[in-house]
């Protein structure tokens, strides 16, 4: 972020050996040294220049709560102050600024009633003169470092999901964008009043890009994909209308985009050697089949082709088509006997949780769906998913036969989703492969199945870990088909523990440390089918463990 002078820039940026991001300082010019500003082992972002010059804000998660595995948490607006004058304004108590602020207008407007009476008139070349000297004295950027460090305040009293925020130009309050129920809305501080309130109910699923005009008068902002202006004073907001048209070129935008990944490869690949793959020569080999593309679907494939040949992770490239009113298959949650050759859909397992699954009903295992809302399952003429076609959270008749009583009868029912139902195949693959191990293991061994290398998760994992599992004298951590995130180093200082001492009181134990961690032996199982984090750092984990 530019300062006001454009002598400065706000940046963000990584130091060595630390994944934590830091608000940094240096010149526009490309001299000097780039200055550590908020020297912080919480996360810091989105420093902007704030008050003419004389602080920045900025987000942390210092205060915020965090997941469980410790990626995601919430923030709160800080404030460091560059000139200590306007620090020492700031953190004036209200009576004290009052009377300061009142002489300040009073040497502002000499000429008003409230002025001094004995103030000189200036002739109009002094001032002009004047006027230069105030312009060039308010508009030079001065950074006092020092005590820099310690001019620095939380200027929210709650954490939250923040968008943006944004100071009065005196510093006397601040607007900022929280989300805390459905949507981001508009919040208040008024600093020497230590008043927060909700300002204005937007309830905007996204919103950013928060300013506010010179005159301290309006905010403008985007929510929801509009720009509002909202009036301080009346609490009012205002779409302010925009519209423009775009000839969209599908061929060049192809074109385009071909050019643009081969660019972001060759600049910033991991190594620059590119894995000794020749770029060049694969982009005249794939470009080839640009002029014969017209569609997204394939443009993917082939791009998916070109990256490919680096043969590295993390690339690749999806087609993700909008489909109006498409087809959504309706599932009953049971497991079908495909071998079956009769008319109907035999059944050979009900799954739990499943549709079919309650009180009411009396399908069970060996009974067969004969026909859906009074059609009948004829395989040579229909297909069965064809009757479940749109038909997920509607109410169905089934019509159904068990072939051990000889018994027919009607059963309503109201189908879920495929997804739904991948959700309850997932949960019943994890309870087989606990009872696999329980029963192998002659109940020493736990077994738990981390999904995701992500909160939930972790938070999963840890629950039956260290509840259902707790006493068990080893456990099998499964990763297998884990799409990867950010929890590699979490598990596996969670799979690290070593006990260092008993709490015993009156000879009976009743606990050890560490308390949050597992301190028996355990073994992790990966296989091809793990993407990202969820492979290599734990397989490199399990090697130094041996």
């Amino acid at each position: 972020d530019w300062s006001p002078d454009g002598k400065y820039l706000l940046v963000n940026y990584l130091e060595d050996n630390n994944w934590l991001t830091q608000n940094g300082l240096i010149e526009s010019s490309g001299k000097g040294k780039l200055i550590n500003l908020s020297q912080s082992g919480y996360d810091n972002n989105s420093p902007k220049w704030m008050c003419d010059g004389k602080m920045m804000i900025w987000f942390s998660n210092r205060h915020g709560m965090k997941n469980h595995a410790s990626h995601g948490s919430e923030s709160d607006v800080y404030g460091q102050f560059f000139d200590q004058k306007f620090y020492e304004r700031f953190k004036m108590p209200n009576d004290e600024y009052l009377i300061l602020k009142d002489a300040d207008e009073k040497l502002k407007n000499p000429a008003s009633p409230a002025g001094r009476k004995d103030t000189p008139k200036l002739d109009d070349k002094d001032k002009a003169a004047a006027t230069a000297t105030a312009t060039t004295a308010k508009k030079e950027i001065k950074i006092d470092m020092d005590g820099l460090w310690d001019r620095k305040e939380r200027l929210t009293i709650h954490s939250s999901h923040l968008a943006d925020a944004v100071m009065s130009n005196d510093g006397d309050q601040m607007f900022y964008l929280a989300k805390f129920e459905k949507g981001y809305d508009l919040w208040q501080t008024k600093f020497k009043d230590n008043e927060t309130k909700l300002f204005l109910k937007l309830d905007a699923p996204g919103a950013g890009d928060l300013t506010i005009d010179k005159e301290g008068k309006n905010l403008y902002l985007l929510a929801d994909g509009k720009i509002l202006k909202v009036n301080i004073d009346k609490k009012e907001k205002k779409e302010i209308g925009f519209k423009a048209d775009m000839e969209l070129k599908l061929a060049e935008e192809r074109a385009y985009f071909f050019e643009h990944v081969y660019r972001q490869v060759d600049n910033k690949f991991y190594v620059t050697n590119l894995q000794g793959t020749d770029w060049k020569y694969y982009k005249k080999t794939y470009s080839k089949f640009l002029p014969y593309i017209n569609n997204n679907r394939d443009f993917a494939e082939m791009l998916s082709e070109f990256l490919g040949e680096l043969n590295a992770s993390h690339t690749g490239c999806r087609a993700n088509p909008k489909f109006e009113n498409p087809d959504e298959t309706g599932a009953l949650g049971v497991y079908y006997d495909e071998t079956y050759a009769g008319n109907g859909m035999k059944i050979v397992e009900v799954m739990e949780k499943g549709p079919l699954q309650n009180s009411n009903s009396q399908i069970k295992a060996g009974a067969i769906i004969e026909k859906i809302d009074g059609v009948e399952v004829d395989h040579k003429n229909v297909s069965y998913w064809a009757l479940l076609n749109r038909k997920a959270k509607q109410t169905i008749l089934l019509s159904v036969f068990d072939p051990s009583t000889n018994k027919r009868w009607d059963e309503t029912v109201k189908p879920i989703t495929l997804g739904e139902q991948g959700e309850l195949m997932y949960q019943r693959w994890i309870k087989n492969r606990q009872k696999e191990c329980d029963k192998l293991s002659d109940g020493k061994i736990g077994f738990m199945h981390v999904r995701a290398m992500d909160n939930d998760g972790f938070r999963a994992f840890y629950e039956q870990v260290l509840g259902k599992y707790a006493n068990k004298e080893a456990l099998v951590v499964d990763t297998r088909f884990n799409g990867g995130g950010w929890l590699h180093d979490d598990l596996a200082t969670f799979l690290s523990g070593k006990k260092y001492i008993e709490f015993v009181p009156r000879e009976r134990k009743i606990g050890e440390e560490p308390q949050n961690k597992w301190r028996r032996p355990s073994s992790v199982l990966i296989s091809e089918g793990n993407y990202s984090d969820a492979q290599s750092p734990l397989s490199h984990w399990e090697r130094e463990k041996g």
